[in-house]
């Protein structure tokens, strides 16, 4: 059983599934700030300055000036700023990721193409056929 384990986890697909798993929590990451920090304050400037992660409905007795506020209090709410805020970030990472996948695939795409034109442009040896047309010739003048 150990060694099917050890056969299971030597196996490309698994290592490839680990690489992935890590690279893509790291540039997730990167992907946030980016959200964050630059595309968010840019959507708040056309927006007017409007923050929808704090848009609320409050379902319970009071006044809070925040969701937080409503938060720590206990008081139940309706978040819908969360939710707007959370779909735009969907659509924004998501952009950012297509974007990414079309690079790797031009440039995937380039090398094929390069691989495929050096290919063409070596010479090509003799075929299996004519080198047995080759031999059969050459047993026929000796015999």
């Amino acid at each position: 059983m150990l060694n099917e384990f050890k056969a299971f986890i030597a196996k490309g697909n698994v290592v490839d599934l680990a690489v992935g798993i890590i690279i893509g929590a790291a540039f997730t990451a990167i992907v946030n700030s980016l959200v964050g920090d630059l595309i968010n304050p840019i959507i708040g400037l056309l927006t007017g300055g409007v923050d929808f992660s704090n848009r609320f409905i409050n379902m319970g007795a009071g006044e809070f000036a925040s969701l937080a506020a409503a938060k720590e209090a206990g008081a139940p709410v309706f978040a819908y700023g969360a939710f707007i805020t959370a779909c735009i970030n969907f659509l924004i990472i998501a952009w950012v990721v297509f974007l990414l996948v079309k690079a790797v695939n031009k440039l995937k795409d380039a090398t094929a193409r390069k691989e495929a034109a050096a290919a063409a442009a070596a010479p090509a040896g003799p075929t299996e056929l004519q080198i047995l047309m080759e031999i059969r010739d050459a047993l026929k003048v000796r015999a």
